[in-house]
This record gives structure tokens, sequence and C-alpha cells, in this order.
């Protein structure tokens, strides 16, 4: 068994345009893989742990699971570690840190999504939530699209806006302003993208301020639930993970991301229409990475033997 870190995943210098990539791959490759929706267990309050497991198709011969926890007031609050075993032998191939490809990869979704979903002339984009999912969407964006440029609206919660800003500094194809309240970013932005991990209420109660033509992308799936009931269309990433929401029966039409990309379903059709983007997060994301992960850092990890028992009856 190899053991990856996430010392060595980040010294693989991935190019975010890469990841966002990967996700589309993935999606395209969901259709014939074994995807059960993830199971959360909570030990207290709002944490959780997460189990997601993921069979990629057979030609793969691969099996994932990843294991993600939020604790409130850890650093940072998430973390995750994933296992990747040969899906035909059922050997254990490697225990890898899943938290740069689980941040990575959710940031490559949130902008595959904005790039999928947007109106043709958008640039004003609205970031709520400026941690490393903030970042992370904000690199495979900025990055897949270096000839776009992007006016990007950020919320200001402590400093973290001005650090933002300061990582974002080298980057010639973005524009930044800090807004003080969510309302303003809301009623301004072709494009609200939501990284805040955690909120009981609604962040934008006020349905008239979201314009035609919007595109609203909760990361974590908080915040947004009054758009379920008059947004023109809502896509997601798996409908095993999204019927049990509460207002899914309500939803004027949905589809999920994966038809869109084949061509099965259209996308956006007007530039009025307003769309929502739930990506819950896949663990097939988490196995595509990791496969590409190890096959570039295979021949180069620690390895620990783990004797097994060979013998038919040991007992």
């Amino acid at each position: 068994m190899k053991i990856v870190s996430q010392k060595q995943i980040k010294e693989l210098g991935i190019p975010p345009a890469e990841c966002v990539k990967w996700v589309r791959e993935s999606f395209l490759m969901k259709r014939d893989a074994q995807l059960p929706p993830k199971i959360s267990l909570h030990p207290q309050g709002n944490d959780f742990f997460n189990t997601m497991p993921c069979i990629l198709p057979a030609e793969n011969n691969l099996f994932s699971v990843k294991i993600v926890h939020r604790i409130a007031g850890a650093t940072p609050s998430l973390g995750s570690d994933l296992l990747l075993y040969n899906s035909a032998t059922g050997e254990l191939l490697a225990m890898m840190d899943a938290d740069w490809i689980t941040t990575m990869r959710t940031g490559a979704v949130a902008t595959l999504a904005a790039q999928t979903f947007r109106k043709n002339d958008s640039c004003q984009y609205g970031l709520l939530g400026l941690g490393n999912t903030g970042r992370a969407t904000m690199l495979c964006l900025l990055e897949s699209e270096p000839d776009k440029m992007h006016k990007v609206k950020l919320l200001r919660y402590k400093n973290q806006a001005e650090l933002f800003m300061e990582r974002f500094g080298n980057y010639k194809n973005v524009e930044f302003c800090v807004c003080d309240k969510i309302e303003d970013i809301v009623a301004s932005s072709d494009v609200i993208i939501s990284c805040i991990t955690n909120t009981n209420d609604i962040l934008c109660p006020d349905d008239s301020l979201f314009r035609p033509g919007c595109l609203v992308i909760p990361v974590h799936t908080k915040g947004f639930q009054n758009c379920d009931l008059f947004f023109d269309k809502v896509f997601g990433d798996d409908t095993g993970h999204l019927h049990e929401f509460r207002y899914f029966d309500k939803f004027r039409r949905y589809a999920e991301i994966g038809e869109v990309l084949h061509g099965d379903t259209p996308g956006r059709e007007t530039s009025d229409e307003r769309i929502l983007s739930y990506n819950i997060g896949l663990g097939l994301h988490d196995a595509v990475f990791a496969a590409r992960i190890f096959d570039r850092l295979k021949d180069n990890c620690m390895e620990i033997n783990i004797e097994r028992e060979t013998s038919k009856f040991w007992i």
C-alpha cells in the first residue's frame, strides 16, 4: 500500500484548468460508474462525517472511498482521507490525504457549472465565502479562461476579502470590489457563487433581487432554498443526492449536469432564465482525481507492506 501525502500532491503542480477538465471527464463517465449517495453521520450539532464510495467504469478497475468531515473549531474545519483499491483484485493500492482533492475538485465543479449555465455575456460575479473553497473556485475560473475578464464582487468578512485580493494580485483577468451586503452582490451579479460552509438562514430572502438570467451556485447547498421555488431551472450533479431536498418536487424543471454535458438535455435556453446549480459533491470526482494523482506518484511514494492472511481457514 502506498501512502500519498498532501505535500506530494501539491508538489505535482496540477494546473487548475486541468482540474476543470477532470471534473468534466468524470461527469461524462457517471452513467457507467457505481455511485451510491453518500452516507452522512453527525457526531454533534452540525458536525459531520460523510462516507463517499465509488466504483469507476469497468475498464478502470478502481474503487475509492473517501471520508470527509467538518468539525466546528478545527483548523481547517474540513478534512478528508481516501482509500484507493484495485476493484478487480481487492488490493488496497493507496491511502491518500484528500484535502487538496476535495478542495480543488469542488472549485473545479463550481467553475464547470458556471461555464455551462451562465449567460454568454456574463462577466459580473459575486463570491460569498472566501476560504479555501472560494480560492480554489477562483483559481479554476481564472486559469481555465485566461483571456476572459472577470469582474468579481467579494462579500466582506473580517479581513478575508483583503487577503483574497492579495492572493490573486498577479492575475490580469480579474477585477475585484468588496461589498458589505449580500443583497448588493445578488442584485448586481450574473453569477452568484456561495462557498459559505454552513448557515441555517436564507442568505437573500428578497426574491426580487435575483435579476433575470442570473445563475446561483450554492457550493455547499446552503442558503438559497428560496430560489428552489421560483427559479426556471435547477441542475444537480446527482439525483440520488438531491431527491430528498425539501423542495425537490417543486423544482420547475430539473436535470443532471451530466445530461447537459452529454447533449441529452438542454442547459440554458434563453438569456432570461434564472438557473440554480446544486453540486453536492460526488465520490466520482474524488475517484477520478485520486486515480490521476496515483498514476503520477505511485513510483515515488512510501510503501507499507500489509501482511495479509493467505489461508482459507485461519480461525
